[in-house]
């Protein structure tokens, strides 16, 4: 049946038959195609005609726009309700408001049928339709939490194997209040980056973000099951909050302040917002960390490589000029050095090109 109506020669990964009953009454029928339309990307919003509406059992049309929203576009399926007016013209059948309530229920429906996938055949869906719940994250915000129940990443708790965020959560360590992520481009290079390097040698887990659209779905999405996200690439990240760690940190921080003084207000005053101490680091000398509202690294590279780019764009160049925090090691042999040569001899040229070299070479 799915074959005959869709001329799909595969069959569905799931499919759902339900009547729905309240302020409207229909019966339909949904599939989950197994494959993704080659050109869901191409016609992303255009008008497809993958459900087709039935009222008592009369064929209406198939050209709607709004039964479902753009991101599901590919499910198929019918609909076959009895209180839709059958001597109406179509225009004016689409502006009816039943079929807002339709919509609504064929949402949560799809959902829930993707919800009860197995995890063999999830793998497969999450393979071709990964984008796609990504996008429904940004674009649909009444089913948001829905949604994020679906989302798989890959972590550094598995080398392959990728992880939903409740699974995360159970795992959490104690007195752990934030999600933490990271953006890059691979795996390896999020794996090596600075930015996670203490977290990763506490136990603690990193999300690895390593599609372009991963970084847009999380900011999209401020919270999940009562835990706020953190980019361990931005501000604001605390790794140990015991009374002895900000007694220690206080001590390195007195220790250094000529250090973060030349940085800030001599060596590189017009590169850097500010010169700190770092958390986040253990083998790096110096990380580069974005605010908490500006872009990150892996942000800035997806925005400089888009293709409908404007020159001279004002809100893209406000946000790829803005100036970082850098942050840097007290515990490196590097630092030290520096540290060294400002107290003996802050004015030579080889104290601030070092200083440069480390801002240089910072991520």
């Amino acid at each position: 049946f799915y074959k005959s109506f869709s001329k799909d020669q595969e069959a569905p990964l799931a499919r759902t038959h339900f009547v729905a009953e309240g302020e409207v009454t229909f019966k339909s029928v949904l599939f989950l195609p197994s494959k993704s339309p080659h050109d869901m990307f191409h016609n992303y919003g255009k008008k497809v005609d993958n459900i087709k509406l039935y009222v008592r059992r009369v064929f209406i049309t198939d050209n709607f726009e709004d039964m479902m929203p753009k991101y599901l576009s590919f499910i198929a399926g019918m609909v076959d309700s009895d209180d839709l007016p059958l001597n109406v013209s179509r225009e004016t059948l689409q502006q009816h408001k039943l079929l807002k309530v339709i919509k609504k229920k064929l949402v949560r429906k799809t959902l829930d049928m993707i919800k009860k996938i197995e995890k063999e055949d999830y793998e497969k869906f999450w393979k071709e339709y990964s984008t796609n719940i990504k996008l429904g994250i940004m674009e649909d915000h009444s089913n948001r939490t829905r949604l994020a129940k679906l989302l798989r990443f890959y972590s550094s708790n598995h080398p392959t194997e990728q992880t939903s965020l409740e699974d995360y959560i159970e795992r959490m360590r104690e007195k752990q209040t934030h999600l933490y992520f990271m953006a890059g481009s691979s795996r390896e290079e999020v794996e090596r980056s600075p930015f996670v390097e203490r977290l990763l040698k506490k136990g603690y887990e990193v999300l690895f973000l390593i599609e372009p659209v991963d970084e847009y779905c999380i900011q999209s999405l401020p919270e999940f099951d009562g835990h706020k996200f953190q980019n361990v690439a931005k501000e604001g990240l605390k790794v140990d909050d015991s009374e002895k760690a900000k007694e220690r940190m206080e001590e390195l921080e007195k220790d250094y302040e000529p250090v973060l003084e030349f940085l800030k207000d001599e060596a590189l005053k017009d590169k850097i917002e500010k010169a700190k101490l770092s958390e986040r680091l253990t083998t790096s000398p110096c990380a580069l960390v974005a605010s908490s509202y500006g872009w990150s690294g892996n942000m800035e590279r997806i925005m400089s490589s888009q293709t409908y780019q404007k020159q001279k764009d004002t809100s893209t160049d406000y946000y790829s000029t803005q100036k970082k925090t850098l942050e840097i090691n007290p515990r490196h042999p590097l630092i030290k050095e520096l540290k060294e040569r400002i107290e003996n001899d802050k004015e030579g040229q080889a104290t601030s090109d070092l200083a440069i070299l480390l801002y240089e070479t910072a991520t």
